[in-house]
């Protein structure tokens, strides 16, 4: 088995999107064994709670046999190296993306030269997707359905409620 047809995809995947999913199914055709890494990023205060977001995407990528997802915390180099990965994908959904993602690949070589970092591009209908704004729809009331997997927009019609009120300038 080489270790180094093996992949780490980290996100916070707050909550796992069609884009996301999209990239994972083409890194699975790609690499041998995926692991969808699910940060405890609590920085980023998610709508979701760490074990609900690793259930969440279990449950949409339950169909792709090469794909195992995991929670984790701390850094992604370090997440990667302790499964025995050396490389890890990052989304680029635009030029914007790049200059971020550009450091932090940068930085992760810095830390260590054990991983490196692959970059992948959604399909086209996938570009404008992101967890922020389909959990910003979703607090508002819009309709989420045709950006994630009809689970994933029911949780969301749970969760959203509650997320709205706690949001900063939220009555």
């Amino acid at each position: 088995m080489n270790l180094k047809n093996h992949a780490v995809y980290p996100g916070t995947f707050d909550p796992i999107t069609n884009g996301h999913h999209d990239l994972v199914r083409r890194a699975a055709s790609i690499f041998e064994r995926v692991i969808v890494a699910i940060a405890a990023n609590p920085n980023k205060a998610p709508m979701f709670p760490l074990e609900m977001r690793i259930d969440m995407a279990r449950r949409v990528l339950d169909d792709v046999p090469n794909v195992e997802v995991k929670g984790y915390s701390g850094l992604t180099v370090e997440f990667a190296r302790d499964q025995g990965m050396h490389v890890v994908i990052r989304g680029l959904r635009a030029v914007s993306d790049f200059e971020f993602e550009f450091q932090l690949a940068n930085m992760s070589r810095h830390l260590t030269r054990e991983v490196e970092t692959v970059f992948l591009t959604p399909q086209e209908q996938f570009t404008f997707i992101s967890s922020t704004l389909v959990r910003e729809i979703a607090s508002l009331g819009g309709n989420v359905g045709e950006f994630v997997h009809p689970l994933v927009a029911d949780e969301l019609k749970k969760r959203a409620p509650l997320f709205a009120r706690r949001a900063p300038g939220a009555p």
